[in-house]
């Protein structure tokens, strides 16, 4: 089988590891950088080219999208679909993950647990805003912002009017949302293969911190879940139309609440806390699910 990653740089982790699980199963591997590939839309031949060829007799594709490409490399695993190639994960599913308030919607419809959400445009509404997600301390996040970028916590209700104010000001896109204190700067990673979740791990914010992102100096370790956050964790991804997806829970005391569903989910943190081939668990669920033309949307979405 030739499986090509969609990834801008063959030295990172997460990509290193998948070539190396291909190439163990016995697969042709490559990578290939999405920000410039370019592409062919016509009616009868679709194609992407890369490095002045046609890529070609690529069986299926395993994208790892960064957030500031995603219109772009969306386009290109759209265009693959088009092709009949199969994606473990489809251009829908990543567009529909990465636009954090569709996606809190979506789940919201679908009666997953979250933490208490407000979005709004004008700045008369910030005080009714603060009221509906319970009062200061409140999280204010970019709608755009990835690996705890964008994330602010108002400890109270000025501080979250100057952030919000200060955001408005910007222009930027941003929702207000309810501070699960209960949760101790921790939240636990589901890493969600198919239909299961094949490994989890709790990770905590460094001392002082909110954020328990591990590019923020937090730390992971293996733990354990209880049936309610698996079965989450899976209706998450599954509602997202992931394949591959790393879902964040919090512990609240009104059961597991979703932070948010992740299309591109690093596999450093995960196989280093759990001692667990996730790339190699990856590379089999193409064996078995990757078929010319297997597609849901064909490139529709």
């Amino acid at each position: 089988m030739k499986i090509a990653i969609l990834s801008t740089n063959p030295r990172l982790y997460s990509t290193r590891r998948l070539v190396e699980a291909g190439k163990e199963h016995g697969h042709e591997v490559l990578v290939v950088n999405h920000k410039r590939c370019y592409m062919n839309i016509t009616t009868h031949r679709p194609s992407v080219h890369y490095k002045g060829d046609a890529i070609t007799g690529v069986d299926a594709i395993i994208p790892r999208i960064g957030a500031s490409v995603s219109f772009y490399g969306t386009a290109v695993v759209r265009q693959f679909e088009m092709m009949g190639v199969y994606s473990v994960n489809e251009s829908t599913a990543i567009t529909r993950s990465r636009d954090k308030l569709r996606a809190l919607q979506l789940l919201s419809r679908s009666g997953i647990g979250l933490p208490i959400t407000g979005f709004a445009n004008s700045p008369d509404d910030t005080d009714d805003l603060l009221r509906f997600v319970g009062g200061a301390p409140v999280v204010i996040k970019l709608l755009e912002g990835t690996q705890g970028v964008g994330v602010v916590l108002g400890e109270t209700k000025k501080a979250a009017e100057s952030v919000i104010e200060a955001f408005r000001g910007l222009n930027a896109n941003f929702m207000v949302q309810e501070f699960i204190k209960e949760a101790g700067g921790s939240d636990i990673r589901c890493f969600v293969i198919g239909e299961k979740v094949v490994a989890s791990m709790i990770r905590t914010g460094k001392e002082g911190e909110f954020r328990s992102n591990l590019h923020r100096g937090g730390s992971a370790k293996l733990t354990k879940i209880t049936p309610e956050e698996r079965s989450t964790a899976v209706r998450s991804a599954k509602i997202m139309g992931l394949n591959v997806a790393g879902v964040d829970l919090l512990r609240s005391n009104h059961g597991p609440v979703v932070m948010e569903v992740n299309s591109s989910p690093g596999l450093e943190g995960i196989e280093t806390a759990t001692g667990k081939d996730i790339a190699g668990q990856i590379i089999q669920f193409i064996e078995k699910n990757a078929r010319h033309g297997r597609t849901k949307t064909r490139g529709k979405g």
